[in-house]
């Protein structure tokens, strides 16, 4: 089972990178040539801002699995760290299936979402493609955090240990095989 788990893990987080990197590539090369249109030529780009805003909605929601996967998503801990290890244990495994359960939830809205900004064939203002491209982020950030938190979900239930995350455990915040 945790072999099945490593490989979703690993799959899941050269997506995570790949997107989160070429769309701050992406982001840089954009504003950059902005920049330079703006101030060398006096002509900017017409859809800079739009493609940035674009952008940036790709960032933010497979950023947040990327950041569930580190364990370094927000936590309220002011009644967790007056529990109990076993307390501790059996909360953070209610709160991954939870959160886990809500995030399938928000990928299934998220999706009908998506597909009617595709009926309605939105397209933006100002590069004229349909917004449903990039809006078809959201459920899959939403989704990937789902899997993220099913994952840690599962390892609650395998392990005594208290995982935060696939492959981070509680206090001590290293990943799984990595020395303190």
């Amino acid at each position: 089972m945790k072999e099945l788990l490593h490989k979703i893990s690993v799959a899941t987080e050269k997506l995570e990178r790949f997107l989160i990197m070429t769309a701050i590539l992406a982001m840089m090369i954009n504003s950059t040539a902005n920049a330079i249109g703006r101030y060398a030529f006096n002509k900017s780009l017409f859809f800079s801002e739009e493609l940035n805003q674009f952008l940036i909605v790709s960032v933010t929601f497979i950023g947040f699995a990327y950041a569930v996967r580190q364990g370094r998503n927000i936590r309220m801990t002011a009644v967790y760290d007056s529990l109990s290890t076993k307390a501790q244990k059996v909360l953070t495994t209610i709160i991954a299936l939870l959160t886990a359960m809500l995030m399938f939830y928000l990928t299934y809205h998220a999706f009908f979402y998506v597909k009617e900004l595709k009926d309605i064939n939105r397209l933006s203002p100002a590069l004229q493609f349909p917004v449903y491209w990039v809006y078809a982020i959201i459920p899959i950030g939403f989704f990937i955090a789902g899997l993220q938190y099913s994952m840690s979900f599962l390892m609650n239930l395998l392990h005594k240990e208290i995982y935060v995350s696939f492959d981070v455990i509680e206090n001590r915040n290293t990943k799984v095989g990595e020395f303190e």
